[in-house]
Protein backbone atom coordinates (compact mmCIF):
# COMPACT_ATOMS: atom_id res chain seq x y z
CA UNK A 1 0.00 0.00 0.00
CA UNK A 2 1.11 3.43 -0.62
CA UNK A 3 1.62 5.84 2.49
CA UNK A 4 0.82 9.30 2.16
CA UNK A 5 3.17 11.94 3.55
CA UNK A 6 1.32 14.99 4.35
CA UNK A 7 2.41 18.40 5.20
CA UNK A 8 -0.55 21.14 5.43
CA UNK A 9 2.03 23.66 3.40
CA UNK A 10 3.24 21.65 0.41
CA UNK A 11 0.40 18.74 -0.14
CA UNK A 12 0.46 14.77 -0.53
CA UNK A 13 4.00 13.51 -1.89
CA UNK A 14 3.54 9.94 -2.07
CA UNK A 15 6.20 7.39 -0.24
CA UNK A 16 6.10 3.83 -0.21
CA UNK A 17 5.48 2.96 2.68
CA UNK A 18 2.79 0.21 3.63
CA UNK A 19 0.12 1.19 5.61
CA UNK A 20 2.00 3.46 7.70
CA UNK A 21 2.40 6.99 7.17
CA UNK A 22 4.99 9.58 8.00
CA UNK A 23 3.21 12.88 8.39
CA UNK A 24 5.23 15.93 8.28
CA UNK A 25 4.54 19.38 10.14
CA UNK A 26 5.01 23.00 10.51
CA UNK A 27 2.19 24.11 12.63
CA UNK A 28 2.39 21.68 15.73
CA UNK A 29 3.33 23.49 19.12
CA UNK A 30 6.21 20.78 20.41
CA UNK A 31 6.06 20.48 24.38
CA UNK A 32 9.65 20.04 25.96
CA UNK A 33 8.89 16.78 27.55
CA UNK A 34 8.18 15.28 23.46
CA UNK A 35 11.60 17.12 22.62
CA UNK A 36 13.55 15.69 25.19
CA UNK A 37 12.13 12.17 24.67
CA UNK A 38 12.93 11.90 20.80
CA UNK A 39 16.18 13.80 21.75
CA UNK A 40 17.33 10.81 23.51
CA UNK A 41 15.75 8.64 21.29
CA UNK A 42 18.38 10.05 18.50
CA UNK A 43 21.92 10.61 18.77
CA UNK A 44 21.74 14.63 19.64
CA UNK A 45 20.71 14.07 23.66
CA UNK A 46 24.11 13.77 24.30
CA UNK A 47 25.27 17.84 22.94
CA UNK A 48 21.83 18.99 23.89
CA UNK A 49 20.48 20.41 27.83
CA UNK A 50 18.00 17.24 28.16
CA UNK A 51 18.53 17.69 32.27
CA UNK A 52 17.83 21.35 31.73
CA UNK A 53 13.94 21.70 31.00
CA UNK A 54 13.35 25.30 31.10
CA UNK A 55 16.46 25.92 28.62
CA UNK A 56 14.43 23.38 26.42
CA UNK A 57 11.43 25.22 26.62
CA UNK A 58 12.71 28.20 25.82
CA UNK A 59 14.72 27.10 22.63
CA UNK A 60 11.46 25.80 21.49
CA UNK A 61 9.54 28.78 22.19
CA UNK A 62 11.88 31.12 20.07
CA UNK A 63 12.70 28.84 16.86
CA UNK A 64 11.28 30.43 13.92
CA UNK A 65 10.58 26.85 11.86
CA UNK A 66 9.95 23.93 13.53
CA UNK A 67 9.26 20.66 11.69
CA UNK A 68 7.92 17.42 12.80
CA UNK A 69 7.64 14.21 11.89
CA UNK A 70 4.81 11.52 13.64
CA UNK A 71 5.33 7.86 12.15
CA UNK A 72 1.21 7.06 12.43
CA UNK A 73 -1.78 5.40 10.91
CA UNK A 74 -2.90 6.33 7.57
CA UNK A 75 -6.68 6.68 8.99
CA UNK A 76 -5.18 8.84 11.60
CA UNK A 77 -6.52 12.27 12.72
CA UNK A 78 -5.40 15.31 11.37
CA UNK A 79 -3.76 15.80 14.36
CA UNK A 80 -0.72 13.89 13.96
CA UNK A 81 -0.16 13.35 18.02
CA UNK A 82 -3.67 11.56 18.07
CA UNK A 83 -2.53 8.34 16.52
CA UNK A 84 1.25 8.90 16.24
CA UNK A 85 5.07 8.46 17.34
CA UNK A 86 7.33 11.69 17.18
CA UNK A 87 10.14 10.44 15.05
CA UNK A 88 11.71 13.33 13.60
CA UNK A 89 12.06 17.09 14.41
CA UNK A 90 13.82 19.86 12.90
CA UNK A 91 14.25 23.11 14.66
CA UNK A 92 16.03 26.33 13.12
CA UNK A 93 16.39 30.28 13.23
CA UNK A 94 16.23 32.52 10.36
CA UNK A 95 15.34 35.73 8.99
CA UNK A 96 13.54 34.84 5.93
CA UNK A 97 15.87 36.96 3.90
CA UNK A 98 19.36 35.79 3.79
CA UNK A 99 20.47 32.68 6.47
CA UNK A 100 18.74 29.93 8.18
CA UNK A 101 20.57 28.31 10.88
CA UNK A 102 19.72 24.91 11.43
CA UNK A 103 20.47 24.44 15.11
CA UNK A 104 18.75 20.90 16.03
CA UNK A 105 18.08 17.71 13.06
CA UNK A 106 16.69 14.78 15.16
CA UNK A 107 15.50 11.75 13.88
CA UNK A 108 14.55 8.75 16.34
CA UNK A 109 17.61 6.15 15.70
CA UNK A 110 14.69 3.36 14.75
CA UNK A 111 13.36 5.09 11.93
CA UNK A 112 17.16 6.85 10.34
CA UNK A 113 17.90 5.61 6.66
CA UNK A 114 14.08 6.27 5.40
CA UNK A 115 14.85 9.78 3.97
CA UNK A 116 13.46 11.19 7.25
CA UNK A 117 15.97 13.83 8.20
CA UNK A 118 16.31 14.91 4.24
CA UNK A 119 12.59 15.50 4.11
CA UNK A 120 12.79 18.00 7.38
CA UNK A 121 15.81 19.15 5.99
CA UNK A 122 14.03 20.39 2.49
CA UNK A 123 10.49 21.28 4.62
CA UNK A 124 13.03 23.24 6.97
CA UNK A 125 14.27 25.61 4.02
CA UNK A 126 11.38 25.98 2.16
CA UNK A 127 9.75 27.47 5.07
CA UNK A 128 12.70 29.72 5.85
CA UNK A 129 12.85 30.22 2.00
CA UNK A 130 15.17 29.09 -0.80
CA UNK A 131 16.69 32.50 -1.10
CA UNK A 132 18.58 31.60 2.58
CA UNK A 133 21.52 30.10 2.93
CA UNK A 134 20.91 26.84 5.35
CA UNK A 135 23.22 26.63 7.67
CA UNK A 136 24.07 23.83 10.65
CA UNK A 137 26.95 22.99 13.02
CA UNK A 138 27.17 18.84 12.23
CA UNK A 139 28.53 16.04 15.30
CA UNK A 140 31.63 14.25 13.92
CA UNK A 141 30.02 11.45 13.33
CA UNK A 142 27.31 12.73 11.23
CA UNK A 143 29.85 14.66 8.85
CA UNK A 144 29.22 12.02 6.20
CA UNK A 145 25.36 12.51 6.26
CA UNK A 146 25.32 15.74 4.95
CA UNK A 147 26.42 15.43 1.79
CA UNK A 148 24.19 13.26 0.72
CA UNK A 149 21.50 15.44 1.66
CA UNK A 150 23.14 18.28 -0.77
CA UNK A 151 25.13 20.02 1.78
CA UNK A 152 28.60 21.18 1.15
CA UNK A 153 31.45 21.60 4.09
CA UNK A 154 32.37 24.88 4.91
CA UNK A 155 35.44 25.01 7.10
CA UNK A 156 35.51 28.91 8.27
CA UNK A 157 32.51 28.79 10.99
CA UNK A 158 33.41 30.37 14.44
CA UNK A 159 31.90 30.24 17.57
CA UNK A 160 31.88 31.47 21.49
CA UNK A 161 31.00 28.44 23.50
CA UNK A 162 28.22 29.04 26.18
CA UNK A 163 29.17 30.28 29.65
CA UNK A 164 28.60 27.39 31.16
CA UNK A 165 30.98 25.00 29.32
CA UNK A 166 33.57 26.99 30.98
Amino acid sequence: MLGIVHDERCGPLAKPISTMAIRYRTDVKLESDEFIDLLKRSTLAERRPVEDEPRIREMLAHADVLVTAYWSDDSAAMDPRAAGKLIGVSRAITDYAYCTYLSDLAVDVDYQGQGIGRELIRLTHEVAGHLTRLILLSAPAAESYYPHVGMQPHHSCWMIAPSDEG
